[in-house]
């Protein structure tokens, strides 16, 4: 299917119709104004060029109007996110009602806890994958504690094998069926950070709800990057950053799913805030006291919207909407495939890939295992204008986006490593 020489990569990408998306972004520039091989998308995407005139139109808003804003512009800051959720949903798997932005994910992570978490003498422990991505980790820890549960008692995790890297199916289900019953909340990573795995959500889901848990997911790697379907899954809650493959700029607003079956119910106990408020109501202020939630996901706001953090979320929605999450995802599948068949040409020995070969198991992450001086290899490779990242102990990642990489780029990757590794 692929070949290795450069002119093989040229005709990949003179033949692809999604090439065309590239030029919506902004490209960081080696010190010679060539475009640098940006492959680090899984930490922070690339900038829309739309972006800027999305967050200066609300500048200028604010300007000219100050607090009336809120109720003047297309769209209104008061109803600001109304236009995104839509488009949200869809690349999740959700109904607009199920799904609302604020925070960050971590402080989403929280709030949907204080809901979900509920120990009992019976269901007091919470199941994390592994190895976690350290916030989430920090979180399930601080919330154990602060229900009093001993965290070296009531962490429960799913360990890969010895001597291997990924989870495997079977032992997830074999420590829900024999743990279930004592797990109240699974926390669970959909594509993990470390190796780029893919999890089967929908068995996941099914094994957890067969044991009577309920199941969160954090969405940070996988949402812009793999196929979703929280509601049809069955999923209860579920976190995530918009600043990765949605590409909503560093520190954007975060978002959070509530299945409706949830959402519904309005006398869950939650930590309160106005705008989570009945929107009926919101506005009589001192005249009423006591909250009532409003239905769906909204019930769980704290404060109003960042609408400037908002603002560039615009853009990239527009570009997903354009192309669509399923011919991105193809294009996806194919980028990564060919890193692949690449990085295997490699002499053997110094470098092993860790994440899943199955296209279906992961999603355009490889991780890369270096025996010997992977700080050393990554020096070297930025050094060729390459942005990668490492993670300890030995592990270097790189995401080709099907955004906006090229096969060339792919493929100019593929020979710095070969220059390095021997």
């Amino acid at each position: 299917m692929f070949q290795p020489d450069e002119a093989f990569a040229r005709e990949l990408d003179a033949a692809d119709p999604l090439a065309r998306f590239r030029d919506q972004f902004h490209l960081p520039r080696r010190p010679d104004g060539a475009p640098a091989l940006y492959f680090c998308t899984h930490s922070l995407g690339l900038s829309p060029r739309a972006a800027r005139s999305f967050v200066d139109q609300e500048l200028t808003r604010w300007a000219d109007l100050g607090v009336e804003g809120h109720f003047q512009g297309d769209p209104p800051w008061y109803t600001y996110q109304d236009s995104l959720r839509p488009p949200l949903a869809r690349l999740v798997g959700a109904r607009p009602g199920e799904v609302i932005l604020m925070n960050g994910l971590t402080v989403n992570l929280h709030l949907l806890l204080e809901t979900f978490y509920r120990p009992t003498d019976e269901r007091h422990a919470i199941l994390l994958d592994s190895p976690p991505f350290p916030s989430d980790l920090y979180a399930v820890k601080s919330q154990l504690a602060r229900h009093g549960r001993d965290p070296s008692r009531a962490l429960l995790t799913v360990r890969p094998r010895a001597g291997e890297y990924r989870l495997r199916h079977e032992d997830i289900e074999e420590r829900l069926e024999t743990h279930g019953h004592e797990i109240a909340v699974v926390v669970w990573n959909a594509v993990n950070f470390l190796t780029g795995q893919f999890f089967d959500v929908p068995s996941l889901v099914a094994a957890a709800k067969r044991q009577g848990c309920v199941v969160g997911l954090d969405l940070a790697h996988a949402v812009g990057n793999v196929p979703l379907a929280l509601h049809d899954w069955g999923v209860d809650f579920a976190v995530w950053c918009t600043y990765k493959y949605l590409c909503a700029g560093p520190g954007a607003v975060a978002a959070c799913f509530v299945h409706e079956s949830h959402g519904k119910n309005t006398s869950l106990p939650r930590l309160a805030g106005w705008w989570g408020n009945d929107p009926s109501q919101r506005f009589r202020m001192q005249l009423e006291p006591d909250f009532q939630a409003k239905a769906g996901a909204d019930g769980w706001q704290i404060s109003n919207p960042s609408v400037l953090a908002a603002a560039p979320l615009r853009a990239s929605l527009a570009l997903y909407e354009e192309s669509g999450l399923p011919a991105l995802r193809a294009r996806s599948q194919k980028l990564t495939a060919y890193l692949e068949y690449l990085l295997e040409r490699l002499p053997p020995g110094r470098v092993e890939i860790i994440t899943p070969r199955d296209p279906e198991r992961r999603g355009c992450q490889l991780s890369l295992r270096v025996r010997e001086g992977a700080r050393e290899l990554l020096k070297a490779l930025v050094g060729e204008g390459v942005f990668a990242d490492f993670r300890e102990p030995d592990v270097i990642r790189a995401a080709p986006a099907p955004l906006y990489n090229t096969f060339h780029e792919v493929w100019a990757l593929a020979q710095a490593f070969a220059r390095h590794v021997v």
